[in-house]
């Protein structure tokens, strides 16, 4: 059973670490658990990793976050993988800092990553893993705090999100989304002192 697991963000030293590459994180995050490392290929940074019997496919897309759908839909098509066996993981300001959900699909909740994949795909409807950034941010203000980095009290909160994430994936996997979601959507992550 092969999976494709593709961590959202944009590529550039100015956008490492910042709450809009959450995805790229994750994937590194799950990768470098596995002991793989990622090399460059074809519309994206690729990574295999093989677990219980499944191989992952990570990828973290080089087109920008608003061309993710290319990405997606070129390495989904190269290694067969049904869209059902597809993860998205995406930064989502609707959710606060210390919640994750895990969704069949949706829309794409004005997330130009999203977007993307949903045009490449022509469905909304893929699994897809948002990881809560909160909207902590003042009017006119969204872009500056999405590119930004995170404050360092947020820090042990994400990290922590982060190798909850790497579960996840593997949970997906191994157990189905429907179970997962059971699982893993009413979490919340250690409040901010």
């Amino acid at each position: 059973m092969k999976y494709l697991i593709a961590g959202l963000g944009n590529i550039g030293e100015e956008y490492r670490h910042t709450r809009h590459n959450i995805g790229f994180d994750v994937a590194d995050a799950f990768v470098a658990k596995h002991g793989a490392t990622f090399h460059n290929d074809r519309l994206a940074d690729v990574a295999e990793c093989k677990w219980k019997g499944k191989t992952f496919v990570v990828i973290k897309p080089t087109t920008y976050m608003n061309l993710s759908g290319k990405a997606i839909k070129y390495w989904l098509d190269k290694e067969k993988i049904p869209i059902e066996n597809l993860l998205v993981i995406v930064d989502e300001l609707a959710l606060p800092l210390d919640v994750m959900r895990l969704r069949p699909g949706g829309s794409d909740a004005g997330h130009n990553g999203l977007k993307s994949i949903q045009e490449s795909l022509g469905t909304n409807q893929y699994p897809r893993l948002r990881f809560g950034i909160g909207n902590n941010y003042p009017k006119g203000r969204q872009v500056e705090f999405v590119l930004g980095k995170w404050k360092t009290i947020e820090e042990p909160v994400v990290q922590e999100k982060i190798e909850k994430c790497t579960e996840i994936i593997e949970s997906f996997a191994f157990i189905g989304l429907a179970r997962t979601m059971n699982t893993y959507n009413n979490l919340t992550y250690p409040a901010l002192k």
